[in-house]
């Protein structure tokens, strides 16, 4: 048998629950969802961040330090080397180039005891052609440019070649490579593996110049 206290606690007891339960009670349930939205459009929004493609590069062999620039933000850039080191004339150079630097390196491929800089440029387009632009160093006093004759003056070595070239300084070599083309091949998909071209580097009639050395196909 209830007795009147026991009658005074269950009435307290479900006062309590119902004013836990009732739309002006302390519960600390979660807050409307319509405040959910707020907060989330007051969190900032993560930018995305910026890429840079200009090329730097500071490179040095024998002494002699060659400082590279390069924009690479257009189809036709403008190159700055500056060399210091030289006992004679360290004037900066500039010169446009045909795509943007995608590498460069350094070497002594005529074992002289003089350095060259070998800057390696790709061409805009779907062929993505590669030239180069180089500098000796005479006698450790002066630049001088050394040229480099297109693959499409070789005819063993132009068959096939549409673009798409890989260049690298390997001991005293020059190395070009790049797929070969077969006929029906597209650009996407050569299918006569990679030739490759070996330069070695010789005095010319008014500078230097690169000869090819060695044809190596695989």
């Amino acid at each position: 048998m209830k007795t009147a206290a026991h009658r005074i606690v269950a009435v307290t007891c479900a006062a309590v629950l119902a004013a836990a339960c009732s739309p002006g009670g302390s519960s600390s349930s979660a807050p409307p969802a319509s405040q959910e939205p707020a907060r989330a459009a007051a969190a900032p929004a993560s930018a995305a961040p910026a890429t840079d493609s200009r090329f730097r590069r500071t490179l040095e062999l024998q002494g002699v330090t060659f400082t590279l620039t390069c924009d690479n933000d257009s189809s036709i850039n403008q190159l700055s080397i500056v060399a210091s080191g030289l006992e004679g004339d360290n004037t900066p150079i500039s010169q446009d180039v045909d795509g943007t630097v995608a590498g460069a390196e350094v070497g002594d491929l005529n074992v002289d005891g003089s350095p060259e800089v070998y800057v390696f440029v790709q061409s805009a387009g779907s062929g993505s052609y590669g030239s180069l632009v180089a500098y000796a160093v005479n006698n450790r006093k002066s630049l001088s440019a050394i040229y480099l004759p297109p693959v499409t003056e070789n005819e063993k070595a132009a068959k096939g070649y549409m673009g798409h070239d890989d260049f690298a300084v390997v001991e005293n070599r020059l190395v070009q490579r790049f797929p070969v083309y077969r006929d029906g091949d597209t650009n996407a998909k050569p299918t006569g593996g990679t030739r490759q071209l070996q330069y070695k580097l010789v005095a010319g009639e008014a500078g230097w110049k690169l000869v090819v050395d060695r044809v190596v196909e695989y």
